[in-house]
């Protein structure tokens, strides 16, 4: 693997620590997508009427309770895939829309494997007792985060796709020190990745 790649997945189970690694990259002037947030506004938007047909019990005062369709959805496998089937295709457009002409180097966070896609992928890598006391202490419930565990792919299945993977088994400090190292690798001029001023 090498560093001439302009788009990469950035993977991992819950509490895994995919999303601090996104804001580290942030903050090394690595352009990045959170795709749960582009999912947040799919379904405020172009989502929202096929969503509240297929699952009314959700909608609250005119607007989708994502924790309600998430307890659904996380709880049978065919209710999660009817909803990706509906809002995965509006969020890899935005994707897609968002970096279109970005000549730099970008990472999406999005916690699939069999995304569609085709880059490569970059897992953040933790133990699974290490995870589920992170998303503890985040205030979900063990049994919840056992059930979000149960619908993704396996620490050896996520070890088994990656293209690099970012060790997340120490402090903060540890992380911080793989981000930056793979900061460089992903854009070493310095200069590709960053924002227009």
């Amino acid at each position: 693997m090498t560093s001439r790649h302009r788009r990469w997945l950035l993977c991992g189970g819950i509490g895994s620590g995919k999303s601090e690694v996104r804001q580290l990259l942030t903050d090394a002037r690595i352009r990045t997508v959170d795709a749960d947030e582009v999912g947040h506004q799919v379904l405020a938007g172009e989502a929202f009427r096929p969503v509240s047909e297929r699952w009314p019990e959700v909608v609250f005062e005119g607007e989708i309770r994502r924790e309600t369709l998430a307890r659904i959805v996380f709880e049978d496998p065919g209710e999660l895939a009817a909803l990706e089937a509906i809002t995965h295709p509006m969020i890899f457009g935005r994707i897609h829309a968002e970096l279109e002409g970005f000549p730099g180097v970008a990472v999406v966070e999005m916690p699939l494997i069999d995304s569609g896609l085709g880059w490569p992928i970059i897992v953040v890598d933790a133990a699974d007792d290490v995870r589920i006391q992170r998303a503890v202490d985040r205030g979900m419930s063990q049994a919840d985060v056992k059930r979000r565990m149960a619908t993704q792919p396996s620490r050896t299945r996520w070890l088994a796709v990656a293209d690099v993977v970012v060790p997340n088994h120490g402090s903060r400090e540890d992380l911080r020190d793989s981000v930056v190292q793979l900061a460089g690798f992903l854009d070493p001029s310095g200069r590709l990745s960053r924002r227009p001023a």
